[in-house]
């Protein structure tokens, strides 16, 4: 591995002194095995969500709520190519990323008029979003993205102040959980297409009723709140995916102050800031002594070790990076950004696998269902993203 990232002739810049980020961030591997996934992938398209304990992808239909994470993969390594340039050491002359984000994308184009994925209609959107920073006059693209607005903004119940998450058999039981606050930018981005100020209004509320009931003391969150539809009021809060209902679950953290934080970003409103920075303090704080995320931040480390969740650790370090970009002091800005780069080394010093089909192992897609120690198509993405992050920000620079 040293060996291609010297070829790369590739410069980590650390911040003041302190650790520099993963060489495997920028290695050839990465475009490699994106290029690989795209030509495995079945016909009628089915996409990669998690692989098997030894590394190979499962492939599942479009109608699954992860489906935008690899097209949106691959728009990232398109960024990666305009950052650093191709050559033949960085490998990211190898394929037209542009195409190849747009071909992997194509088969979800269908759930545009109706789909099974509840609120995860963000995440689905993805792809189109960057075709858009691609192309802004895509038509095929803002289609997709005012109609999967159309299908969360559908959801949006205004006795509860909240977008429903998942359908319940019982109409009243009105489902939220943490990760919504994922797909609120999507409502932000059709109301630029249609001039619609409901969906910001829609998007608004449902983070100040997340900030006000999903988000304890100690500003860990739970990861279900679960309301009555006709009177607005909290019946539950539990978990679905962590150890248990008063446990955080790590990956529910970080989706949290990646929400926040990105709601700060979309309005400017103060208290999504202090909120995300609430949740950032819990996160860090409780990441353990050997700087690995684990997949709950309280279960317990016996009978056997709890595992630890790639997804978590790289999705929070965007959430951080993208924290540190609103701090206003230098050394708050520092203290993020420094954070992220110490998740992004420990993780990859544990998960990166150049065997495997996916970039990073130690996933855990659902410990309760008894999935983890995978790769995670969300866990690369967010992997990839990072990366891109450093290099915009000047921390890496590849020349």
């Amino acid at each position: 591995m040293h060996s291609h990232l010297a070829l790369l002739s590739l410069c980590i810049l650390a911040v003041s002194g302190a650790a520099p980020p993963p060489e495997q961030l920028f290695s050839p591997l990465v475009p490699k095995k994106v290029l690989a996934t795209f030509k495995a992938l079945p016909n009628p398209t089915k996409y990669p969500q998690y692989t098997t304990t030894t590394g190979t992808w499962q492939y599942f239909s479009p109608d699954t709520w992860t489906s935008g994470f690899f097209p949106a993969t691959a728009y990232e390594v398109n960024t990666r190519r305009k950052l650093c340039g191709a050559t033949p050491a960085n490998g990211l002359g190898i394929a037209d990323w542009l195409a190849v984000g747009r071909a992997a994308s194509t088969a979800e184009l269908p759930l545009v008029n109706g789909n099974g994925q509840g609120h995860d209609q963000g995440f689905l959107s993805f792809p189109f979003v960057e075709e858009l920073d691609a192309n802004p006059n895509n038509q095929t693209a803002q289609t997709a993205i005012k109609g999967f607005a159309r299908i969360l903004a559908d959801r949006f119940n205004p006795v509860v102040g909240c977008t429903r998450s998942w359908n319940t058999a019982d109409p009243t039981d009105f489902q939220v959980i943490i990760d919504n606050m994922m797909n609120l930018e999507l409502l932000f981005h059709a109301e630029t297409l249609t001039g619609n100020s409901t969906l910001r209004k829609i998007a608004t509320t449902h983070a100040d009723t997340t900030m006000k009931n999903h988000i304890r003391p100690d500003g860990s969150t739970w990861h279900v709140v679960e309301y009555n539809s006709t009177t607005g009021s909290v019946i539950k809060k539990r978990t679905a995916q962590g150890y248990s209902d008063d446990s955080t679950w790590s990956r529910g953290q970080a989706w949290g102050i990646y929400g926040f934080a990105n709601m700060f970003r979309l309005t400017g409103d103060q208290n999504y800031l202090i909120t995300a920075r609430r949740l950032a303090k819990y996160f860090l704080d409780n990441i353990p002594a050997d700087g690995i995320v684990p997949w709950d931040f309280n279960a317990p480390l016996v009978p056997a070790p709890r595992p630890a969740d790639s997804s978590a650790a790289t999705i929070a370090a965007n959430a951080l990076l993208l924290l540190a970009k609103y701090e206003t002091t230098a050394a708050a800005a520092e203290f993020y950004t420094q954070s992220a780069i110490d998740i992004l080394n420990n993780i990859t010093h544990l998960a990166w696998n150049p065997s495997w089909q996916s970039l990073l192992s130690n996933g855990t897609v659902n410990k309760p269902a008894n999935n983890y120690l995978t790769g995670t198509v969300y866990g690369d993405h967010y992997y990839v993203k990072a990366g891109n992050e450093l290099i915009m920000r000047g921390l890496a620079r590849c020349t």
